[in-house]
């Protein structure tokens, strides 16, 4: 993993190409509701064993990596909208949205509210795309 060493954001291949932004997490959360903030910290809290795993921030989002970004959480103003990309088109009630993107793969798109929306089949399916990130 390399080390953007203006942003210290990390990625995969040395000197990738990425728009450097030094952005607090606590920052893209300002004048956002406070069960926002929870979600997230119960997400974080459920995820962050998964390793490797590292956390970062771009202009409007946050970005967990492993070995590539794998969940791109954004924070709206009264959800947060947690990306992931996977090889085909997973099925759920729980997607938002599923739309074909770059490389042959799909960004699935599921979107939160409160803390107690992070169940085991939202997990499971985050866990697809940990693990299809890691190759």
């Amino acid at each position: 993993m390399w080390t953007c060493p203006k942003c210290e954001r990390q990625f995969k291949t040395t000197n990738q190409s990425h728009t450097c932004s030094k952005v607090s997490i606590a920052a893209l959360f300002e004048g956002r509701p406070d069960e926002l903030v929870l979600a997230f910290d119960r997400l974080l809290a459920l995820v962050v064993d998964w390793e490797p795993i590292s956390i970062g921030t771009a202009k409007h989002t946050i970005v967990l990596t492993n070995r590539k970004a794998w969940l791109i959480v954004k924070p709206l103003r009264q959800e947060l909208d947690l990306k992931f990309y996977y090889p085909e088109a997973l099925e759920s009630e729980l997607f938002r949205r599923v739309a074909r993107a770059y490389n042959h793969k799909f960004a699935h798109h599921l979107r939160i509210r409160h803390p107690e929306e992070i169940n085991e089949e939202m997990l499971a399916l985050l866990r697809k795309g940990y693990d299809f990130a890691l190759g």
